[in-house]
């Protein structure tokens, strides 16, 4: 037999959705649980809110938050700096710009000796005051002590030295002399008395360089003012043309740049050269 339906039997109950999480504007940490239907949206009359009491609620403090993550933001900007800086060269650009750019190209028409005196007189005062060299009347000439002077000349700056390849492995190169106008980390770039441009290796190479036994700065000089131009029967005149004391300088030993010479520690050690 078929089964029998009463159609006018009245339908089941929809069943109820699960509780949902409310926040009101009047009371925004208060949280209300509000049971909706499924089918149809319900009656406002319908609608019976929970409070939940005595639970506590864990909020994000987001000032906290973003304080940290600024933070972190800033530390991570400053390792990049920092990364940046490192691929930099000494004048601000990457490895390999400066020569590309040819900043340190030097023209060899403004190669004269006599354009490049003052520089050299402005290293003979710069030795004095390195030195601590005396007046020329303090009495007979003393050559300066060796163990005094050596730390004091292995940092300093050698632009505008006279210098002269005295030992060399090099034939080509032996005894040529000149005013230092750029220092490398293997080389000096001189110009010679026949407005000439030399590069000299560092390397198997024993340089001789004169430094003043007196000093050449004025007595009323005033270290606080720049030195005064010397006169004109003086500014053709070098180290060479006064007392001086005649110093060696070992190439295989010096292969630093200046800057980084000035913050080097160097240890006293038997050297042999060539």
């Amino acid at each position: 037999m078929e089964p029998t339906v009463d159609l006018y039997r009245q339908l089941p109950a929809a069943k109820a959705a699960p509780l949902k999480l409310k926040l009101t504007a009047a009371e925004p940490f208060t949280p209300q649980y509000v049971q909706s239907a499924v089918t149809q949206a319900p009656k406002p009359a319908e609608i019976y809110p929970t409070r939940v009491k005595g639970r506590m609620l864990l909020l994000d403090n987001s000032a906290k938050e973003s304080r940290l993550k600024k933070e972190r933001n800033e530390k991570k900007a400053k390792v990049r700096e920092a990364k940046e800086r490192k691929k930099l060269g000494v004048l601000g650009r990457r490895q390999g710009s400066v020569r590309e750019l040819g900043l340190w190209r030097f023209d060899e028409s403004q190669a004269k000796f006599a354009l490049f005196l003052p520089l050299h007189h402005l290293w003979m005062g710069y030795m004095s005051e390195l030195l601590n060299l005396p007046k020329s009347s303090s009495g007979p000439p003393r050559a300066p002590q060796g163990a005094a002077i050596h730390p004091k000349l292995l940092k300093a700056d050698f632009h505008g030295s006279f210098i002269t390849v005295h030992q060399t492995r090099n034939t080509a190169v032996l005894g040529i002399s000149g005013i230092i106008i750029h220092e490398t980390e293997g080389t000096f770039k001189v110009v010679t008395n026949e407005d000439k441009l030399k590069i000299l290796p560092k390397q198997n190479t024993i340089f001789t360089f004169a430094v003043p036994v007196y000093s050449t700065l004025p007595p009323t000089h005033d270290p606080s003012n720049p030195l005064p131009i010397p006169p004109p029967e003086e500014s053709l005149q070098t180290v060479l043309d006064g007392p001086h004391a005649l110093l060696e300088l070992h190439g295989n030993q010096f292969r630093f740049r200046s800057a980084d010479r000035a913050g080097k520690k160097f240890k006293a050690k038997e050297s042999i050269e060539l």
